[in-house]
């Protein structure tokens, strides 16, 4: 069930209008800014409650996505007492030259967390590294979903979508 409060103060605080290039490269009329109710304690801590219920038995480390994903995870770790992983857009080049920083995931059930998807690009690449680094990832959890409705963007990495809002959640408030 959809949270219409929260997803009214989400779309007040976030949503912005203009011409704006998403990292797909596809062009929108408009933006849900999500470090607008990130950087917001209150709201930021609503968005974490409502992941707790998404994240799936057997999940032992929960990996926020860079950057956006990691005021998230560092929240929701708090809530259900998983670890959380830091994970970068690229292994840095220096010191443990780590992908995920945090602890081990070979071997380990990780749900994956993140802010808003689209096409789910950082997502993909982010599954597929942690995979290749041992780790077995089949969820993420995400605070908006904006792909179009009925469809998985990241269907082809066989990785479930678990959203809090989607698009349609977020119009729908604005009607």
């Amino acid at each position: 069930m959809v949270d219409t409060d929260l997803a009214r103060d989400i779309d007040a605080r976030s949503r912005l209008t203009g011409e704006f290039t998403l990292r797909s490269g596809q062009v929108s009329s408009e933006y849900f800014d999500k470090y607008l109710f990130e950087s917001d304690p209150a709201l930021l801590a609503r968005v974490a409650d409502a992941m707790v219920g998404l994240v799936p038995d057997g999940t032992e480390l929960l990996g926020g996505l860079e950057l956006g994903g990691i005021p998230i995870v560092t929240a929701l770790s708090a809530r259900t007492r998983h670890s959380a992983l830091f994970v970068r857009k690229k292994a840095k080049e220096y010191g443990t030259c780590k992908l995920a920083e945090g602890p081990d995931v070979a071997g380990r059930r990780v749900t994956l967390v993140e802010d808003v998807i689209t096409t789910g690009g950082a997502v993909r690449d982010a599954t597929r590294a942690l995979r290749d680094a041992g780790a077995v990832v089949q969820v993420v959890v995400c605070a908006i979903d904006r792909s179009p409705e009925g469809e998985n963007p990241l269907a082809d990495v066989d990785l479930e979508v678990r959203s809090v809002l989607t698009k349609a959640d977020l119009d729908a408030v604005r009607r």
